[in-house]
């Protein structure tokens, strides 16, 4: 199937004022299980410095993918709009996804490039509203300038992104039940508009891998 890396950033230096992550190794076994359930070779890296987590992906992004259908990245860390905590600051978020182009990473050209972020994006709350049981649901999508490339945020720009300090966050909870739901069955991985009361209302369907 392909290489999941799995970054699992808990503690963070104290210059960087980022509290511990509680509930962040639910999320990480979680998502191990999730893809390795799915064929995935899951590589996982636990508390790196913003070098560490780009020297992983060049490294990775420099790998002979030929024989390989896609490419996941899970990140689990603080975050901001357009960035990733390391333990020791934030990093890019576009640095990273960017070594996977296309014109860089040749042999995942025209696969399926995912990466799934559970990190806040800023500090506003979003306390949500009450919905209606109908089937007539909103779908937001947004297709990235790279080609195969996809995108899944745990909140919106600008917000804060929820998580449990024992069961781990929504977002991951959401993500993972409904690939194991609907990977298998379908062909094609689905992300269904279907959590209502969860962290978000997403629908993502891309080609079969």
């Amino acid at each position: 199937m392909g290489i999941c890396i799995l970054v699992n950033n808990k503690h963070f230096l104290p210059d960087t004022r980022m509290p511990l992550r509680y509930g962040t190794d639910a999320d990480a076994a979680l998502v191990l299980d999730t893809f390795r359930t799915l064929g995935y070779n899951v590589k996982t890296y636990n508390d790196l410095s913003c070098k560490q987590i780009i020297e992983v992906l060049q490294n990775i992004a420099k790998d002979d993918h030929k024989k390989r259908n896609s490419f996941v990245c899970v990140l689990l860390s603080h975050g901001d709009d357009g960035l990733i905590y390391g333990t020791d600051g934030p990093l890019e978020l576009k640095m990273l996804t960017s070594l996977f182009r296309g014109d860089r990473c040749k042999t995942l050209r025209g696969k399926p490039k995912l990466f799934f972020i559970q990190a806040c994006r800023g500090t506003d709350l979003d306390s949500g509203i009450e919905t209606d049981s109908g089937s007539d649901e909103r779908v937001c999508q947004k297709i990235p300038v790279e080609a195969d490339f996809l995108y899944a945020y745990s909140t919106a720009p600008g917000y804060y992104s929820w998580r449990n300090s024992l069961d781990g966050s929504w977002f991951i909870q959401s993500l993972c039940g409904m690939l194991k739901q609907y990977a298998k069955k379908t062909g094609t991985y689905a992300y269904p508009n279907t959590c209502k009361s969860q962290s978000c209302r997403i629908q993502f369907l891309f080609k079969r891998i």
